[in-house]
């Protein structure tokens, strides 16, 4: 039986290796395998970093500076570990955006509806940990997001304070945020699991959006050299950063302890959610604010709404092109909004831009239907 198991298991590896693959494949398909590898740095950069991270509000902050100075390779596990969290939404958003453009979502759906959990998980996973160092930052963005949940009617405020443990940001919230944050990583594998199995029992996408089995090859070797050259690039980028501009993506208030009784003059999220924050900023009703907010992420799971039979892929349908990069120009205009102070004309700005973003995602599930009308016969 034990024979048997083994047996199964390398037939399982030589499948997934030998999985048939489109030629055409570009180095955007190089965006999910780094992912993978970014995950894996985090997972275990994260392990270390736990067994001396201290979760009592007291010593927290101290536990961070007792890492950073007294901890063999202390400081470079910590800054891994906070900008490798940067590249890693960094490739997903370059994940997303090569999904949006050759239009995965419509031949692989199941495999688009995951990944978008995947996405929603590690943005939560993300915000969790932000919280975990006890800075200024930390601390009051903290305050500032889970007071979003008040504006639900009716069970707003006491789902608050359950979210806190306590009438406000504290001790309880921080434990229970320590332990959210260790386990969703591993959730995230799961579902990076699913992922993967979705995507091989059709198979991937391909630039020329051809779906004919007859023009792949082996995933291993072409392809498997192919990652592991951006596995040694990304690496290397992190490593660059890392050695010598390790706070380059991080928040000067985050340097002091978090501190009930000073509010930082500019509350903002880390730049990988810039743009739903410029978005939640735009709207003048709280509820209608956090409603855009949600709606920011969840209309991703809207897009294969528009799924027929027949696909394209986006380099053959100009009018798809040009809505595609017009929402990556708002996408980059609203995270640079995100971190500008509340202040007109950067208010004025961001209203239109919100309207655009929503608009044009509308645009991306109808153009395929109206594609399909006066191109395919």
């Amino acid at each position: 039986m034990t024979y048997l198991l083994h047996l199964c298991t390398l037939l399982k590896i030589r499948e997934f290796v030998n999985l048939p693959s489109p030629m055409s494949f570009s180095v955007w398909w190089n965006g999910g395998s780094i992912l993978g590898m970014l995950l894996i740095m985090q997972i275990l950069t994260g392990f270390f970093l736990s067994m001396h991270y201290t979760s009592d509000i007291s010593n927290t902050f101290s536990s961070i500076v007792h890492i950073m100075r007294d901890v063999p390779m202390g400081w470079e596990f910590r800054f891994l570990h906070a900008n490798g969290a940067s590249f890693f939404f960094l490739f997903i958003y370059f994940h997303i955006g090569r999904s949006l453009y050759y239009q995965s979502y419509l031949t692989q759906p199941r495999t688009w509806m995951v990944g978008v959990t995947i996405f929603l998980i590690s943005m939560a996973t993300a915000f969790l940990g932000y919280v975990l160092p006890w800075g200024q930052m930390s601390f009051w963005g903290a305050t500032v997001i889970t007071n979003l949940m008040s504006a639900i009617p009716y069970f707003g405020p006491s789902l608050v304070e359950w979210i806190w443990g306590s009438f406000s940001v504290g001790q309880p919230t921080l434990t229970r945020f320590f332990s959210l944050h260790f386990i969703l990583p591993f959730l995230i594998v799961a579902l990076s699991a699913v992922h993967m199995i979705f995507l091989h029992e059709k198979g991937s996408s391909n630039p020329l959006g051809d779906l004919n089995h007859s023009g792949k090859i082996p995933f291993n070797p072409y392809f498997t050299w192919k990652d592991i050259v951006g596995f040694v690039l990304v690496f290397f980028f992190v490593c660059f950063i890392v050695f010598f501009f390790p706070n380059a993506l991080g928040d000067p208030e985050n340097f002091s302890m978090a501190n009930f009784k000073v509010t930082p003059t500019h509350i903002q999220p880390e730049w990988y959610f810039l743009f739903a924050y410029a978005i939640l900023r735009s709207i003048p009703s709280k509820l209608g604010g956090v409603v855009a907010l949600v709606m920011s992420i969840f209309i991703l799971y809207f897009l294969p709404v528009g799924m027929f039979k027949y696909s394209f892929t986006g380099s053959f349908c100009f009018i798809f092109q040009m809505v595609y990069w017009v929402l990556i120009s708002v996408f980059i205009l609203l995270t640079w909004l995100g971190a500008c102070p509340i202040e007109e004309p950067y208010m004025m700005l961001a209203v239109p831009c919100t309207f655009l973003y929503f608009f044009l995602f509308i645009c991306l599930i109808i153009i395929p239907i109206f594609w399909k009308k006066i191109y395919i016969i």
